[in-house]
């Protein structure tokens, strides 16, 4: 009985290890150093309303970045030094994309913004205020970050990544 359970075993390590594979770019990126963490967007305590789920594949369902706990009207800060890359509505939401060095670029949705594709940005300048609209629920702000063009977990860059756990899923050999 032993031996028909090893390679039933070794299967469910090998699913389970595919599926909390980190997607391209999911490390700290090689030109953000350990130690430079970017600046939490918002005032008040860091909570995470939605967490960030990685799609399975490209066109894949997930969650392409985090919910943040966010009163609508609320200041939202640079998290880091960059352009303003793009600030308007999209569909039902206003929303700005900041340009990063190495590679990254953040977009921040509802925002109200007074910036303009150009702007510079230093950490910690105010860059807009919580609106409403989009898939974001009211009182929340969605922080998406893309590293060459593939999105990221957000909160690596805020070294708020928890380490994963493995739980036992088979009976003991």
């Amino acid at each position: 009985m032993r031996a028909s359970s090893r390679p039933v075993s070794a299967i469910v390590l090998i699913v389970i290890s595919l599926l909390f594979m980190p997607e391209r770019g999911a490390a700290v990126p090689s030109s953000v150093s350990e130690d430079a963490q970017w600046l939490w967007p918002v005032d008040g305590a860091r909570q995470v309303v939605q967490p960030y789920r990685a799609p399975a594949h490209a066109y894949g369902a997930g969650h392409r970045g985090v919910d943040l706990a966010a009163p609508v009207g609320a200041m939202v800060r640079a998290p880091a030094a960059g352009v303003v890359a793009f600030q308007g509505t999209v569909v039902d939401r206003p929303l700005l994309t900041i340009e990063h060095e190495g590679g990254l670029v953040s977009t921040f949705e509802p925002l109200q913004s007074s910036l303009r594709p150009g702007d510079p940005v230093s950490v910690g300048d105010e860059i807009g205020v919580v609106a409403v609209g989009g898939h974001a629920a009211p009182g929340t702000l969605h922080l998406g970050v893309r590293l060459d063009g593939a999105y990221i977990n957000p909160l690596i860059l805020f070294g708020d990544v928890p380490r994963a756990v493995l739980l036992p899923c088979c009976d003991p050999l």
